[in-house]
């Protein structure tokens, strides 16, 4: 399932970054096999990982997909 998917709440680890603005993600430390917390859905969608939030637009969470932990 993609990032946009997702419930709110769920711990989910990445399992892959498919898509050109990704770039930027991997630039910042989001990679592959990272276990992220999905805290708040809406129009930008809040995770944490590492001690920090990113918030993340519905198009690049459709290009992030996830599995549950």
């Amino acid at each position: 399932m993609t990032l946009s998917q997702a419930s709110a709440g769920c711990q989910l680890r990445i399992r892959q970054l498919a898509g050109p603005e990704c770039k930027r993600l991997r630039e910042m430390g989001f990679c592959e096999e990272m276990q992220i917390c999905k805290l708040s859905n809406g129009r930008n969608m809040i995770c944490s990982a590492c001690g920090t939030r990113l918030a993340v637009n519905r198009k690049l969470g459709d290009q992030v997909l996830v599995e549950m932990c």
